[in-house]
């Protein structure tokens, strides 16, 4: 099988996908980082590609910046100054070529993720 990534973001506080959040993808090399790419979330809180394709995909250490504080500043969850959460970052690795799917259970006061299929 080869190797892909992708992501899914729920909003559990609104019950419903968290559309319109901003996702960066980096690839880690020890203490650096490098920016591979920045996606959007649709309708259904899913990029509209994989955020990792099976044609660049590449084993290693990777970390996922979820953008919360500006999602909950535009679906209108009342402001804190500054938010609880704001940049969510998730680092992990990746060691086989499979496919890897890595999801954001969002509120604004939490967030859970897992290695999900």
């Amino acid at each position: 099988m080869n190797g892909y990534l992708t992501t899914h973001v729920l909003d559990t506080a609104r019950g419903c996908p968290a559309s319109g959040l901003t996702i960066e993808l980096f690839k880690v090399h020890g203490e650096a980082r490098t920016l591979l790419k920045t996606l959007v979330t649709n309708d259904d809180g899913r990029t509209d590609e994989q955020i990792l394709p099976v044609s660049e995909f590449k084993t290693g250490v990777y970390e996922l910046m979820f953008h919360a504080g500006s999602y909950l500043d535009a679906v209108g969850t009342p402001p804190e100054n500054p938010r609880f959460l704001d940049v969510i970052p998730l680092r992990f690795g990746m060691s086989e070529a499979t496919h890897y799917h890595v999801p954001l259970l969002l509120s604004p006061f939490g967030y859970s993720t897992y290695r999900g299929s």
